[in-house]
């Protein structure tokens, strides 16, 4: 038996870093796919294939050891993997990020090879989790093949897309009847394991789709957008260090918080404002806020030259809004750009790499 599924990355559209303070953040599940199949193995192992990214790798069924075959992996199709790679999940829990190798049953440098590349290592170490952290357990050699549309560390969701869609695709194979939001709570703790910090908010959006309006005092919420959402996504070579990034912007915080209060105070009537322009349909509101957001991201420390130049870019395009995604400090830009998305894509494409994206309003799905 061969079992498909697949799940969609996300881009955050409003409230990077405010959220780390208390303040909601918005998020959309884009309609580029991690996509996992799973069938018998042909050997007494978990065989890995991630053609796209050239990474390959074998798992042992008895101690669970990972042992990467072949990796030549290139920056153009994979950005890089680090442990706080994920914005929203390591900044909302950055006090606790140095606790990272005691949590779960596979930390991050657990049964490593000295030999494999910290790169290849994280994005198979998702998978392993993804696998042998569930309440359910495979006992007998599989073959797992990933299929990639979203780049890996460009702060759109990766790690989640390529965790739910590992489960769900082990659940259905091992006829193993799951909810999305049992999903959602396994891919959560495996994030948890792996990385040492996390949020609910990545893999709830990746198994449920649409947008989600984010608050650490009411969770994640969904929200109906009127239009549909075309955006076209910029990415850099360089990711973000967002723990460096997170402490930057706790460091402002602490010696000038009466300066930087009130921007984040004012980043969340943005996002609370973007909430009711997006339900309503209001698209030249949803650009002016993101500008606005933009300015204020820059004024926290988090822009970059290379980051700005594609914000620009996109705006000189015709994008109604753009501004960064994500932690910052490399990694990716959104231009939201209706009734302009080529223009935007085909000058984004001459500055960095681009491709367009709009809202999945499909979350994990099968075949």
């Amino acid at each position: 038996m061969k079992v498909t599924a697949s799940a969609p990355g996300k881009a955050i559209l409003f409230g990077e870093h405010a959220v780390v303070y208390g303040k909601p953040a918005i998020a959309m599940a884009v309609n580029r796919k991690a996509i996992v199949t799973i069938q018998e193995g042909t050997n007494d192992h978990i065989s890995i294939k991630i053609p796209k990214l050239d990474v390959y790798g074998a798992i042992n069924l008895e101690n669970q050891r990972i042992n990467p075959l072949k990796t030549s992996t290139t920056q153009d199709q994979f950005i890089g993997y680090s442990k706080n790679s994920n914005y929203l999940e390591s900044g909302i829990n950055h006090s606790n990020s140095d606790k990272h190798e005691s949590l779960g049953s596979h930390s991050k440098s657990d049964n490593l090879t000295s030999t494999s590349s910290p790169n290849d290592m994280g994005i198979l170490q998702f998978i392993r989790n993804a696998i042998f952290n569930c309440q359910f357990q495979p006992d007998h050699g599989l073959d797992v093949k990933v299929d990639l549309e979203i780049p890996i560390g460009a702060g759109l969701g990766s790690s989640a897309a390529i965790t739910v869609a590992t489960i769900a695709a082990l659940a259905r194979y091992l006829q193993e009847d799951l909810t999305t939001e049992q999903i959602a709570r396994m891919a959560h703790q495996v994030e948890l394991d792996v990385q040492g910090a996390a949020s609910p908010l990545d893999t709830t959006i990746s198994t449920q789709g649409g947008f989600i309006y984010f608050s650490r005092k009411k969770g994640a919420m969904k929200i109906k957008p009127a239009l549909e959402m075309p955006m076209v996504v910029g990415y850099t070579p360089q990711p973000g260090n967002t723990g460096k990034l997170v402490a930057g912007v706790r460091k402002l915080h602490d010696n000038h918080p009466e300066i930087i209060k009130p921007i984040l105070d004012t980043i969340e009537k943005i996002v609370n404002q973007a909430r009711e322009a997006i339900i309503n349909g209001n698209q030249e509101k949803i650009g002016q806020l993101m500008n606005i957001n933009q300015g204020l991201l820059d004024a926290l420390g988090v822009n970059t030259n290379q980051l700005s130049n594609l914000v620009y870019q996109a705006r000189s395009a015709g994008a109604t809004g753009s501004k960064l995604t994500g932690a910052g400090g490399g990694g990716s830009i959104i231009a939201y750009c209706p009734g302009k998305t080529q223009e935007v894509l085909e000058r984004l494409e001459k500055v960095e790499n681009a491709f367009q994206v709009n809202i999945s309003h499909q979350g994990v799905t099968w075949k």
